[in-house]
C-alpha cells in the first residue's frame, strides 16, 4: 500500500557496530572521492552547485562551459542580463529561477563582500538561491569541511542503510552527522557515488553492492 505523501517508510535502525562497517566501507570503496561537477575555482563551483538543484551534474556540465565562457567571474555575472542567462541555462530545471538567483546571487557578492564568495556557512545562506545544503556542498568540496549535505541519493542511501528515518534532508542530515562524526566530507561524496551508480532509486544493482548485508529495504526513499 502506497505511504501517505510527505511519509517516509521507517526501517530497522543499524546498530552501532553496523555504522562503524558501513563508514569504513563506504571510506574504503572512495577514498578520493570528489564531485562530478567540472569547474576550475570557487566561483565556478557555487554556480554549477546551484544549478545542480533537481538537475543532474551531466546536464550542469553540459551547460556550463558556455555559461563561463560568457561570464567567466563574479564581476560579469554581476552586469548580466537576466534573460540571456535564462537562454543559457535553458536545459537545466527551473532555469527561470535559477537565471535570477545566479545573478542576484553576484550582485550580493560584489555590493557586500567585495566581489570575493565567502568561505563561511552564515554568510553563504544569505545568497540569493544558496541554502544550507548548497552551502555545505561548496564547503566540502572546497574546503574539505567536516559537513554532511543531503541530496536525494544521500537521502536514499541513508534510509536503506537504516542510518536514519527522518522525513526531510534535514533530520537524516542530523543523523548522519551525529553518527558518523568524523570524515563527513568524504562520506557524503561516497554516498552521492554510492546512490548515483549502485544503490539507484529504481533496480539498484545489489550484486555490484558491498553493502548488501546492511541493507535493511531497497524501497524508493524520497524526502518529504
Amino acid at each position: 500500500m502506497a505511504l501517505p505523501k510527505g511519509k517516509v517508510k521507517k526501517v530497522k535502525l543499524a546498530t552501532r557496530k553496523e555504522i562503524e562497517e558501513i563508514k569504513r566501507l563506504l571510506l574504503e570503496h572512495y577514498p578520493d572521492s570528489v564531485t562530478e561537477l567540472h569547474y576550475r575555482n570557487l566561483y565556478e563551483l557555487l554556480v554549477s552547485v546551484m544549478l545542480s538543484a533537481q538537475c543532474t551534474d551531466k546536464r550542469v556540465n553540459i551547460i556550463t562551459p558556455a555559461l563561463f565562457e560568457k561570464y567567466p567571474d563574479i564581476h560579469a555575472l554581476a552586469q548580466a542580463d537576466v534573460e540571456e542567462v535564462k537562454e543559457l541555462i535553458k536545459s537545466c530545471s527551473f532555469f527561470n529561477n535559477k537565471a535570477k538567483n545566479l545573478v542576484a546571487m553576484a550582485r550580493m557578492v560584489e555590493e557586500q563582500y567585495g566581489g570575493e564568495i565567502p568561505l563561511d556557512e552564515k554568510e553563504l545562506v544569505k545568497l540569493p538561491g544558496v541554502g544550507q545544503k548548497t552551502a555545505h556542498v561548496v564547503l566540502i568540496e572546497y574546503t574539505g569541511a567536516n559537513l554532511m549535505a543531503v541530496d536525494t541519493h544521500v537521502f536514499r542511501v541513508a534510509h536503506r542503510l537504516g542510518l536514519s528515518n527522518a522525513t526531510t534532508p534535514e533530520g537524516t542530515e542530523e543523523d548522519l552527522v551525529r553518527k558518523f562524526k568524523t570524515d563527513l566530507h568524504r562520506l557524503h561524496q561516497a554516498m552521492v557515488l554510492f546512490g548515483r551508480y549502485i544503490c539507484k532509486a529504481v533496480k539498484p544493482e545489489c550484486e555490484r553492492c558491498f553493502l548488501t548485508e546492511y541493507c535493511k529495504s531497497k524501497d524508493n526513499f524520497k524526502p518529504r
